[in-house]
């Protein structure tokens, strides 16, 4: 797969502009084994209540009928499974989509197809859902940018239900400019039109990619690189005064302006340039930022992947740019743990101990970042107590 993806990569460079008409001859018997082998195989079933364990028993067999039905037309994509799960407010759900393991076989190889040729389209403020790439480098990112311009002028975007309103129709026009083989198009086609399945209710898929699919992060990917990080790098920052940068985790993103001018005219045309392709920013949550260090008086902070960006002074008592674990995630975090202690406290206090250190180490590994000892000290603190109450 390796190589194939390595040739793939090499012709997406050689020819930028060009559209790729032969493609899933690469999607051979090897290929979708390598694919079955990157699927996990701990998630949880779709409609079909296929484990990975039931397509393991006679894999061979099963990888050589996705290949026959895949290329000649015959596959069928099943619905997707909805569940409903609680978001940080703990008050409203997020709806998501649980693919067959058979799907996320096939998606995945068409991922692992996909994605060579958009990794050369893909600019660097990317981060999401890409090889070698993370949310701590596009947290890197925005502090080195704003520390670099002093601060600046921050839009924090975002984008309402985006997963549920993709446009499909558009969603096809910015997939061809770059890929017309016929086989990748109906497949992906067939899941985007595949529904959803709720309450033994099936609902027909006419807008949005559920999330949870293999394929929805590359799909959501490039679908934000046409709307807003070309435009963005190709027509909108030519135009502007001052400096300006632009970071974006899938759906989550920031633009970063060193004039309040530019950022003020750009905050205007968002909302048309999001419309025209289907998508609706928040009104609330979308907001200009005057991220400027102040002695005066407090600095506004904002929040982007779970980290609070604010103004703070060094050991020097010079002002630099600090992160800190924001409050939302502190807060749910905290409550996740309370309801773990209350769930198993009949467990032995030695496995008890074993599964919160484990929690408080996946909880380091990712806000474990410079500066931000006090959060992570005060997270540990909090587990403490919420362990002793529920043993006592």
């Amino acid at each position: 797969m390796f190589t194939k993806q390595w040739r793939i990569a090499a012709l997406a460079e050689r020819f930028p502009q060009r559209a790729f008409t032969s493609l899933a001859h690469h999607m051979d018997a090897q290929w979708l084994m390598s694919a079955y082998l990157m699927t996990r195989r701990d998630g949880a079933v779709g409609i079909d209540g296929q484990t990975a364990d039931d397509f393991a028993s006679d894999v061979n067999a099963n990888i050589q009928r996705l290949q026959e039905e895949a290329k000649s037309g015959h596959y069928r994509a099943p619905p997707v499974r909805r569940v409903h799960i609680p978001k940080g407010d703990g008050r409203t759900t997020r709806p998501i989509g649980i693919p067959t393991f058979e799907d996320k076989v096939l998606q995945r190889a068409v991922v692992s197809l996909l994605e060579p040729l958009y990794e050369h389209d893909f600019l660097p403020c990317s981060f999401g859902f890409r090889p070698g790439r993370s949310p701590h480098h596009a947290i890197k990112s925005v502090w080195e940018g704003l520390s670099s311009m002093g601060g600046g002028w921050v839009i924090d975007l975002d984008i309402q239900a985006f997963f549920d309103t993709i446009d499909h129709q558009r969603l096809r026009e910015f997939l061809q400019q770059r890929v017309k083989d016929g086989v990748i198009l109906r497949l992906i086609g067939k899941w985007l039109n595949a529904g959803v399945m709720e309450a033994g209710q099936w609902q027909k898929g006419e807008i949005g990619s559920p999330q949870w699919g293999v394929i929805s992060p590359l799909l959501s990917n490039f679908y934000l690189h046409y709307v807003l990080d070309a435009w963005f790098e190709a027509e909108v920052k030519p135009r502007l005064r001052g400096r300006a940068f632009e970071v974006r985790f899938a759906d989550d993103a920031i633009l970063a302006f060193s004039n309040e001018a530019d950022a003020r005219k750009v905050l205007e045309v968002l909302p048309k340039r999001f419309a025209r392709f289907g998508l609706t920013l928040h009104s609330k949550k979308t907001r200009l930022v005057r991220f400027r260090p102040q002695r005066e008086q407090r600095a506004e902070t904002f929040d982007f992947l779970g980290f609070t960006h604010y103004w703070g002074k060094s050991r020097r008592n010079r002002l630099i740019i600090k992160r800190k674990t924001a409050k939302g995630r502190f807060q749910r975090g905290l409550k996740r743990i309370a309801w773990w202690c209350r769930r198993y406290r009949h467990l032995s206090i030695f496995e008890q101990y074993r599964m919160l250190r484990r929690k408080i180490q996946g909880h380091v590994a990712y806000y474990g970042i410079r500066g931000n000892m006090k959060c992570l000290q005060g997270f540990r603190y909090r587990v403490e107590r919420l362990w002793i109450k529920w043993l006592s």
